[in-house]
């Protein structure tokens, strides 16, 4: 099928599914064909265009991974509404400021979310929440009409999702999506991995983030492959619900691939119908036990909520690399001059040799087109898009041979004693360590001047500090240079995440060695030696920076 005859619209994609028997949604309770998930989605769009009233028609949803949530994606499509994800993790005031900035008009929930949003002053009226675990959502859904049809309104710039991105570095904002564009996703990564109607996708990610809806959701609805349903997700679980639903294809972040790596090894852990998944930020050697521990390769991809893909990996793609750029409007730029990089240059461990010269600003010089924007943000739109590029807050470089390496977000690297440091780079050494379920990597003020390294590490809670044996397992690592070690380390049982499961750096970064967790360092110059720091450093610590007036280097 070419591009032009491909549907415009997911409405469009839903309908080709009418009269569709195959399994289209299944949970252990009970399998629903296509044809059952389109009506179920048009009886909602009924009642959803009854419901309507004058102003944006967003229709905020706090639910985990269940049915209804799968049936008001299809009801919007089909309505011309706009979802919107509410993150279940988020609590209080952010919770509040997130679903208000939104103008929704209806929230679909249960009683677990309506707890949530009680005392928060979202915007909507008690009235207005569809609570699915009553008797009366029942009888509500019932009487609608289930014949599927399109409002005469919908078209490709349809707005279909507000997507709030992760905000693992700073405040979230609301990505919009519109139906054409998650038409295009769709049909990319269905290609991407050669999706079809057989497969069976386990979606484990929440839905309310892009990585299950863009990567996962709308591939299924392109090939008509049945998506099967886990309402969060867990590492216990992950392999006998694979193994129960038939599973062959599931999205992922980094961190819920440490989980999984954690849980004891058993020798029949290959016996799996995984045949591929894709996600981001999983190592280069958590993605190697992976397939090695499940026989099932990680694909790594690079691109965002807010614009799409923006390399493509390949067989030949070296183990550290995101692959190629997708076309010569996507290049690594110096954010000052915005002039292209030179190539960089790599040693024998694949070290940057020319760092300063070669890593720069991912953009997307025709980027401008494609990003949609974020809902009522202007100050945001702006700084994405600048001299009409997108801008994609990622730091990276290019190789000789034309391929795109990430080199963390701006503001990842880190001066240490004149040299720049790679937080990226440190926090793939840590998650090399059999023990580490998940690192980050970043920058602590020196008391003096500069910064230092601070690494956060979460391990399962059976593990000591004393098990990591952290001394030796550096010294052992031999692309690791001296001014890479870190000099705090912060650990703990439960790092603070996302509600897509990555660590929220900013909050652990700010917190630094002043966190609740214990921390471990090394005061001397010729550590690494570690040893708990204790109330009596911290205090002493912060008169250092008193003393040499760098205390406004300490936000907490």
């Amino acid at each position: 099928m070419t591009a032009e005859q491909r549907p415009q619209t997911v409405a469009d994609l839903l309908l080709r599914r009418g009269g569709d028997s195959r399994p289209g949604l299944r949970t252990f309770e009970r399998t629903w064909s296509w044809d059952e998930v389109v009506r179920a989605s048009a009886a909602r769009a009924a009642l959803a265009q009854r419901l309507r009233r004058p102003g944006p028609f967003h229709i905020g949803v706090l639910l985990n991974n269940v049915p209804e949530f799968a049936f008001w994606l299809g009801a919007a499509a089909l309505a011309g509404a706009t979802i919107v994800g509410i993150n279940s993790t988020k609590r209080g005031e952010y919770l509040e400021q997130e679903v208000a900035h939104t103008d929704c008009q209806l929230i679909i929930t249960d009683a677990a979310g309506l707890e949530l949003l009680r005392g928060l002053d979202v915007g909507v009226a008690p009235d207005r929440y569809l609570l699915i675990d009553t008797p009366q959502y029942a009888e509500l859904v019932a009487g609608e009409s289930d014949a599927p049809a399109v409002a005469p309104e919908v078209g490709p710039a349809t707005r279909m999702l507000l997507l709030f991105t992760s905000g693992t570095t700073g405040a979230s904002k609301a990505a919009i999506c519109s139906q054409s564009r998650l038409v295009g996703l769709g049909y990319m990564n269905r290609n991407r991995f050669g999706l079809v109607a057989d497969d069976v996708c386990y979606c484990c990610m929440p839905m309310f983030h892009g990585n299950a809806l863009m990567a996962l959701w709308a591939p299924a609805l392109v090939a008509g492959a049945c998506i099967a349903l886990t309402p969060r997700f867990s590492a216990s679980r992950f392999l006998p619900e694979v193994r129960a639903y038939g599973a062959t294809y599931f999205t992922y972040v980094g961190k819920a691939v440490g989980y999984l790596l954690a849980t004891p090894a058993r020798p029949d852990d290959g016996d799996n119908p995984l045949v591929h998944a894709f996600g981001t930020e999983a190592s280069p050697a958590d993605r190697e036990e992976f397939l090695r521990r499940f026989g099932c390769p990680l694909t790594e991809g690079f691109g965002s909520s807010e614009a799409g893909g923006f390399v493509l990996p390949g067989p030949d793609t070296p183990p550290n690399a995101l692959g190629r750029p997708t076309g010569p409007n996507v290049v690594v730029v110096d954010p000052e001059t915005r002039q292209v990089c030179p190539p960089a240059v790599l040693d024998e461990h694949g070290r940057v040799t020319n760092a300063e010269e070669s890593v720069g600003a991912i953009v997307d010089l025709n980027g401008e087109a494609k990003f949609e924007g974020y809902y009522k943000n202007p100050e945001a739109n702006a700084e994405k898009i600048r001299h009409g590029w997108y801008w994609t807050g990622d730091l990276g470089y290019v190789d000789g041979a034309g391929f795109m390496y990430f080199a963390g977000r701006e503001g990842d690297w880190i001066r240490v004693d004149g040299e720049n440091i790679s937080a990226l780079h440190v926090e793939r050494v840590l998650q090399r360590h059999p023990a580490v379920v998940a690192a980050s990597v970043f920058a602590v003020p020196d008391p003096r001047s500069g910064d230092q390294v601070m690494a956060a590490v979460e391990v399962s809670p059976a593990t000591t500090f004393d098990d990591l044996r952290l001394t030796e397992f550096l010294a052992a690592q031999d692309d690791l240079g001296s001014k890479d070690l870190p000099r705090y380390v912060r650990f703990s049982y439960g790092l603070p995440t996302t509600g897509s499961g990555k660590i929220r750096k900013k909050d652990v970064k700010v917190e630094g060695w002043r966190c609740a967790d214990p921390v471990y360092w090394w005061a001397g110059r010729t550590g690494p030696a570690y040893t708990p720091m204790t109330d009596d450093d911290k205090r002493l610590m912060r008169e250092e920076f008193q003393t040499n007036g760098r205390l406004r280097f300490l936000p907490m």
